[in-house]
């Protein structure tokens, strides 16, 4: 079977209790920032925390619907990435002023992170919300994998137009019985990877280069995708439940009705006879 264009891919070094995936998302994220026209130092940020978005996801102890927001006071004042069980993922950034230089501190500032998860059987969605740690996304969320789950973490992240990647390897606790240095070596050889191998190799090839000299089982990858069609009559039933006079003094003022989906990446436009039709439905005899 092929492997997908993206997809999260697991991996064991068996003998050392230490676990890693390897993300590449190419299609999928080519989908996710088409036609937005970020720039590129806004589009590697939401690259990477596709990406890491996806591989999170993939490794939850209990399928369900994972929303990552990273918001602050530059001038992009937004990330959201948003992946379901089913790896079905979608993303948007919103930028308010110049984007000028790169990386979290330059392009975010002080700010947040959310992690919001909706599992089904919950009342609501467990969130958590903990400011930025470092200069960078994969600064950022290994800093936060490693409180979350209680086990040093590394996390290596790359994004380009093509493609969206990661390396990501965790101590389990049995590691250090296995093999007292274990840990320490495969961090240091992973930290030798660069971001041309993340962008340019296959998975397999991608640890055999990094893990030489070790024992990888490699799991069978599992897809991700981006399958978010427009949905008119969803937009219908908000502006329906918005009231008849709101949607047509919005009409009056702007001669339609534009409603856009940021993270499905959708525009909805309803002219005067679509709100006719919306609030004066044919009468059935």
């Amino acid at each position: 079977m092929s492997t997908p264009k993206s997809f999260v891919q697991r991996f064991l070094l068996e003998h050392l209790d230490i676990r890693g995936a390897v993300v590449r998302l190419e299609d999928v994220w080519q989908a996710v920032h088409n036609g937005r026209d970020y720039p590129p130092a806004v589009a590697e940020l939401l690259g990477q925390m596709c990406a890491v978005a996806a591989l999170i996801t993939a490794n939850l102890k209990q399928a369900g619907r994972l929303t990552f927001q990273i918001q602050g006071h530059g001038p992009v004042g937004l990330l959201v990435v948003d992946c379901n069980a089913d790896l079905n993922l979608r993303a948007y950034a919103r930028i308010d002023g110049a984007v000028e230089g790169k990386g979290v501190q330059a392009l975010i500032g002080d700010g947040r992170l959310q992690l919001s998860l909706d599992i089904e059987g919950l009342d609501q969605p467990y969130r958590s919300v903990v400011p930025l740690e470092g200069e960078t996304i994969a600064a950022t969320f290994e800093h936060y994998l490693a409180q979350s789950e209680q086990q040093p973490a590394g996390l290596w992240l790359a994004a380009d137009d093509t493609a969206a990647t990661a390396l990501f390897v965790q101590k389990l606790p049995g590691a250090d019985e296995r093999d007292a240095d274990g840990w320490n070596r495969i961090h240091q050889l992973a930290a030798t990877v660069r971001s041309d191998e993340l962008l340019g190799l296959a998975a397999d090839e991608l640890l055999r280069r990094l893990f030489v000299e070790e024992d990888v089982r490699l799991f069978a990858p599992r897809a991700v995708i981006h399958h978010w069609p427009p949905d008119r009559d969803k937009v219908a039933g908000m502006l329906l439940g918005l009231g008849e006079s709101q949607v047509r003094e919005i009409l009056a003022e702007h001669g339609e009705v534009l409603i856009h989906d940021d993270l499905g990446n959708h525009s909805y436009r309803f002219d005067a006879d679509d709100v006719d039709a919306l609030f004066r439905p044919p009468t059935l005899h």
